[in-house]
């Protein structure tokens, strides 16, 4: 591709054209990574992008300046946004619109901002010759189970040289987050056996079926709660592992025992509580009412799949991601938030993590999502002060 951009952008024209295109997570990423990659590369920036072999119409892209050695510090962001589907927006969502203190659009705040700070970061990296590199790496599908940032990962290993400090740009409003909690969820199918209803024990329902396992998701919540915390569990609100299931479908009509039944089951690690065991558990209890099923009907099934796996960001011991965040912050505070990122996965792959961005996680998803203009000058000049500590 032939560059075609020669301006080197300031932070708000970069997050106004990132934010120009509509990434929902359902559909293509293509048209942003175009533009990056173009970018980038107008200013003498070479980028990799990692296609999806399952989504053609999604890919990741990384890349890297300054010396050719590793120990790179890593701006990690996604590309990707939620819907606005059915949301009352005051203004265009496609479109930055600066009032009343506050820049408006979707992904303003979760996380076009920070990644436009951190493109910015990366070219005035490149002119400045810095003397440790620095990275930016951009994920797609974060917005739906962090699926996008594993592949990713792996394949920047041995194509740029391997960092060692990952800061990903969540909202954070600037505070240095060390841990949060880490996630499965299963798409749960549930298969019945239809009866007319006034013999319903000929049959076997799957919404009933399903129901149980639903209240046994209830009872290790009221278990859970109950329980007392760790001290690292207690840092969380709540201090202990959830479950839940946001939406189930299932059956034909009311007078005859439900077919099937669908919902996804997910729960929110604590650090210290197994997803090994916690996947165990759920296993367990559907293999008891599958048993149970099938004893009246050989037909009924209850068919687990993962839809995906985010591991927990565990707080570090002198860790290299939180001491650089801080120095530059001059946050002292512990912090740490009960959602997932993608620094949990950076963390697995042995990269030292920190969850540190502009913005108020309050406003992400909302309809008229805005980051205010103080945050993202305040992460304007957190990547200055970066740039100062890579020279």
């Amino acid at each position: 591709m032939s560059p075609e951009i020669v301006d080197r952008l300031t932070p708000l024209e970069l997050m106004s054209r990132l934010i120009s295109f509509p990434t929902v997570s359902r559909d293509s990423n293509l048209p942003l990574i175009d533009w990056v990659e173009n970018y980038l590369n107008s200013h003498g920036i070479t980028s990799h992008r990692w296609p999806d072999p399952n989504q053609p119409e999604k890919a990741a892209l990384f890349a890297h300046v300054g010396p050719d050695v590793e120990g790179a510090v890593v701006l990690s962001g996604h590309t990707d946004v939620v819907p606005i589907d059915g949301q009352p927006w005051d203004t265009d969502p496609w479109e930055v619109v600066q009032k009343d203190g506050k820049y408006y659009g979707r992904g303003t705040c979760d996380m076009k901002g920070f990644d436009a700070l951190a493109i910015w970061a990366l070219v005035e990296a490149h002119y400045g010759e810095v003397t440790r590199p620095l990275q930016l790496a951009l994920s797609f599908d974060e917005e739906v189970g962090c699926t996008g940032a594993p592949p990713m990962i792996e394949a920047m290993q041995g194509v740029v040289p391997k960092g060692s400090a990952v800061i990903v740009g969540e909202p954070s409003m600037l505070k240095a987050v060390t841990g949060h909690k880490g996630g499965n969820a299963f798409s749960t199918h549930v298969v019945g056996f239809e009866v007319h209803s006034s013999i319903h024990y000929q049959g076997v329902s799957a919404i009933h079926e399903g129901a149980r396992l639903i209240q046994w998701a209830t009872e290790q919540n009221e278990s859970n709660r109950s329980a007392i915390p760790g001290p690292l569990a207690a840092m969380f609100d709540p201090p202990y592992t959830t479950w839940h299931v946001g939406r189930v479908s299932g059956g034909t009509a009311d007078n005859i025992t439900a077919k099937d039944c669908h919902f996804n089951m997910f729960y929110r690690a604590v650090p210290g509580d197994e997803p090994a065991i916690l996947d165990q558990m759920y296993s367990d209890k559907v293999s008891e009412i599958k048993a149970a099923m099938q004893a009246i009907r050989p037909e009924a099934d209850i068919v687990l799949e993962r839809r995906f796996s985010v591991p927990p960001l565990k707080p570090e011991e002198a860790g290299e991601s939180e001491s650089l965040a801080r120095a530059i912050t001059g946050d002292n505070a512990s912090h740490v938030v009960s959602y997932g990122t993608e620094a949990g996965q950076f963390q697995a792959a042995g990269y030292s993590a920190v969850v540190c961005g502009p913005g108020d996680i309050a406003q992400a998803h909302q309809p008229n999502e805005f980051i205010e203009v103080e945050q993202f000058e305040s992460g304007h000049q957190f990547m200055r002060d970066l740039l100062e500590k890579l020279k």
